[in-house]
This record gives C-alpha cells, sequence and structure tokens, in this order.
C-alpha cells in the first residue's frame, strides 16, 4: 500500500477509535489564540494570579455535548461544564488546567454517593485545539490545515451509561493557552488527573461530594498518567478516596517507548516528548540545539501545534536521524547524554507503591508502547506488594505499530470500565500478582 494511502487507513482507524519550538504565552489581555486556524475560546485562556489550592476551580461555563440527546429526567447522557482548576507541575509551579465535567442523567445504583471517574486521555496532540474537553463539544475537527479525533468519547459515555459522573483532564498546556502541554511528564499529568478530581466536587449542580469514591481510567498516555497518578495519591492528594485505577498501555519506561516510536507512523510523538522535555526542564535545550539540525528544530515547532491526525500525515515513518546533525538517532543521543538520560529515568513509573488496587492491562503484540515495559510495570508493582490485577490483551499482530497499539483500546475497554464499576460499589478486587510468571 502506498505510504500515503497506508496512512489515511491509519487516520480512519484511530478516529474510529474514537526560533523556538513553542508558541508564544498568551497574556490575560491578549488577543484570541489561534492554532492552525482554529481559534481558541476565551475561555482557556488562564488569568495572571492563579489560587493558592490545588484543585481549586477557577472558572467555569456550561459546554454544549455534540452527541446529546433529550431524556426525561435531562439531555442524554448528562450535562457538561467546561472547567479551569489551579495545579501545580514538576518545577512545584502553579498551573491552569482546562477540562470538562459531566454530571451524568443515569441514575447511580452501586450503592453510596454517586462515584467519580477520572478520565485523562491519550495521545491528542500538542496543539490546543487538540484538548479533550474540545472533543467532547466537536468530536471531530477538520479544517485543511488540522485534523483532531474525540477518541476518548466513547469511554466518556460508557461511563456515564454506568451512573458514575465523569470529570476529564486536558493536562497542563493542552488547551490552556499559556504555555506547551508538557507531553508524557509524569507528574504533571498526575497532578492534573488528581486536581481534575478535586475541582469536579466544586462544579455547580455536581452531585459528587468529598465522600465520593474516585477512580482513574486511561489508556496509553491517559494509561501513563493515571499509573503516576496512583503512585502519587497517597502523598499529593490524600483527600482524594481512591478505590481504583484503570493503566492501559501505559509508557511507564520513556528510553524503551522512545526507542519504539521512532520511525513509526506515529513518529510526530517523539517531538512532542522532546518539546516536552524542554519546557519542563529548560536546562535541556542547550543540549537539544547541539543536536538538532534545521530539521529537526522546524519540525519541533511545526509539531507543537499539531494534532493526531496532523502528525500522521506530516511525519508518520519519519526517523529521528534526519533531525540531528550527525545522524544519530534522539534515543542514541539520550543514551550518550547523561542529563537527558537522568531526565527520562526521572519520569520511570512502577518505583511506588501504588496504596489502592490497580488493572494494567498491554496488549501482547503492542509494539509501539512496547508490550514488554508494561508488562513490566505490573512485575514492579507486584515486587513491593501493590494490588494489581494484570490483563495481557493476546490480539493478532496487524502489520501497523498503530493498530498493534489502538486494538486493546477497545477489545478491552469493557472490561476495563466493568473492574473500575466494581471498584466504585466497593466490590474488593483480586490480585493475580502470584500468576505472573506464567502470564504473556
Amino acid at each position: 500500500m502506498p505510504a500515503r494511502r497506508y496512512l489515511l487507513a491509519s487516520a480512519v482507524a484511530a478516529a474510529s477509535l474514537c526560533t523556538q519550538a513553542f508558541p508564544a504565552i498568551a497574556a490575560t489581555d491578549s488577543g484570541p489564540v489561534v492554532s492552525r486556524g482554529i481559534t481558541i475560546p476565551g475561555f482557556y485562556n488562564p488569568p495572571a494570579e492563579l489560587p493558592a489550592a490545588d484543585g481549586a476551580l477557577i472558572r467555569s461555563e456550561p459546554l454544549p455535548l455534540a452527541l446529546s440527546l433529550p431524556g426525561v429526567d435531562g439531555p442524554l447522557p448528562g450535562r457538561a461544564t467546561r472547567l479551569m482548576y489551579k495545579s501545580t507541575d514538576s518545577a512545584d509551579r502553579p498551573v491552569a488546567v482546562t477540562g470538562a465535567y459531566i454530571e451524568p442523567t443515569a441514575r447511580w445504583n452501586g450503592g453510596g454517593p454517586r462515584p467519580l471517574v477520572v478520565v485523562a486521555p491519550g495521545t491528542l496532540g500538542q496543539g490546543d485545539q487538540c484538548a479533550a474537553s474540545m472533543g467532547l463539544e466537536h468530536p471531530v475537527s477538520f479544517n485543511g490545515r488540522t485534523m483532531s479525533v474525540g477518541y476518548e468519547d466513547l469511554a466518556i459515555y460508557r461511563l456515564l451509561a454506568k451512573g458514575a459522573a465523569v470529570v476529564v483532564t486536558d493536562y497542563a498546556g493542552l488547551g490552556a493557552t499559556d504555555r506547551l502541554h508538557t507531553y508524557v511528564n509524569r507528574v504533571d499529568e498526575a497532578h492534573a488527573v488528581l486536581d481534575a478530581a478535586r475541582a469536579a466536587r466544586d462544579v455547580e449542580g455536581a452531585s459528587v461530594t468529598s465522600a465520593s469514591r474516585v477512580a482513574l481510567y486511561g489508556y496509553s498516555q491517559g494509561g501513563g498518567a493515571t499509573a503516576a497518578a496512583a503512585e502519587l495519591q497517597p502523598g499529593y492528594a490524600p483527600d482524594v478516596p481512591l478505590v481504583g485505577t484503570y493503566a492501559g498501555a501505559p509508557p511507564a519506561d520513556l528510553t524503551e517507548v522512545t526507542r519504539a516510536i521512532d520511525g513509526s507512523e506515529l513518529a510526530g510523538a517523539l517531538g512532542w516528548s522532546l518539546n516536552g522535555f524542554l519546557q519542563s526542564d529548560p536546562e535541556l535545550k542547550p543540549l537539544a540545539d547541539a543536536h538538532l539540525n534545521a530539521a529537526g528544530r522546524t519540525a519541533l515547532a511545526d509539531l507543537s501545534t499539531m494534532c493526531v491526525g496532523d502528525a500522521l500525515f506530516s511525519y508518520g515513518f519519519t526517523k529521528s536521524s534526519s533531525w540531528t546533525t550527525d545522524g544519530q538517532t534522539v534515543s542514541d543521543i539520550i543514551r550518550s547524554t547523561p542529563a537527558f538520560q537522568a531526565f527520562l529515568d526521572s519520569q520511570h513509573i512502577g518505583t511506588i507503591r501504588p496504596a489502592t488496587p490497580v488493572r494494567v492491562a498491554t496488549g501482547i503484540s503492542d509494539n509501539l508502547v512496547p508490550h514488554a515495559q508494561a508488562r513490566q510495570l505490573a512485575v514492579d508493582w507486584c515486587r513491593k506488594g501493590a494490588d494489581v490485577t494484570y490483563k495481557a490483551v493476546a490480539l493478532p499482530g496487524l502489520g501497523s505499530a498503530l493498530l498493534n497499539h489502538a486494538g486493546p483500546l477497545l477489545a478491552d475497554q469493557g472490561s476495563a470500565i466493568s473492574w473500575l464499576t466494581d471498584r466504585l460499589t466497593g466490590r474488593p478486587a483480586a490480585s493475580n500478582c502470584a500468576t505472573m510468571p506464567v502470564q504473556p
């Protein structure tokens, strides 16, 4: 299949699963921010001053759901509110994060107050127009310059049908216009997830309270975010009554993931990662500048405003060796540069025991977010005495790294949601750590 037709097929499949390298910082009194022809609503411009408390609600407004039907007890599947709330990033700086809360129309029949599920989105891109909260209003957005697909809407609606309230985070810098999204930064993402749970309690009309059980749902980038949140919750957010975490295809070892995505359909994610690394730790920028050629610098700037669809078409199958001055790959440079390797090592997930049950799922044929490193996360947690339910999703290899990665998302989604629902009703989890040695 010719490369362009192959990328088109990959983009359709992804949808069905439905200088500086950084954009300018937006001031609160600036004009509209436009990203690839999409005007970002003024709601997403953070104020100059942020509240002190993590999870404090900064502002909110009604959010029209594109997929909504009239119902006797209100719109189906629920009533949505756009959010901006305060969080803290990995450098201990205050940051405004956007997202959305949906109050379901369905009743909760599991006993106790209505529970809350925090949805951590999978990879959507780095442009503000890619944010998951915007995807609820515009599930498919295409203007010839950018294409975004709100593929997380399916999981969100399935959770709402269970009667659980849902809050989805956009993460730091995705949607909010004052900074670049720090893609796969474990602390930034974990804090954004946990603070979303706090913010949901203060939404006008929300039925969730501080007594509502909380669960976390995430796949791919979202799986890494929920896994990191499960680790950090006891120290960062002990007030969040977490009862269970689903971490699907988690990128726990970024050294392995970086190597795997290089030259794949989703090679653009390598640029998002580098952009995020440099945003998180500016001291890495001179090291990057020493290795990036003009093509590499242009690619990072270009990718900083792209969504997944854009990256598939523009940078699919790109090899990072074409971005460097000496033809080394990004993985080669990371391995030979102690500061880069130390930064990636600091992002490793699996060094802290989660205090509540976790479910780790990984496709055995996944070679984009490699199966072995996701399985190793489960092993690491088991060794620390965590309550782990491990699920190896056995699907045949589909000849495409993107499809091998995306397939388990749908194949396992129903089971993942059922597992979370059991935790929200108070049923104990059944760890299968004892059988890890014989599981694929």
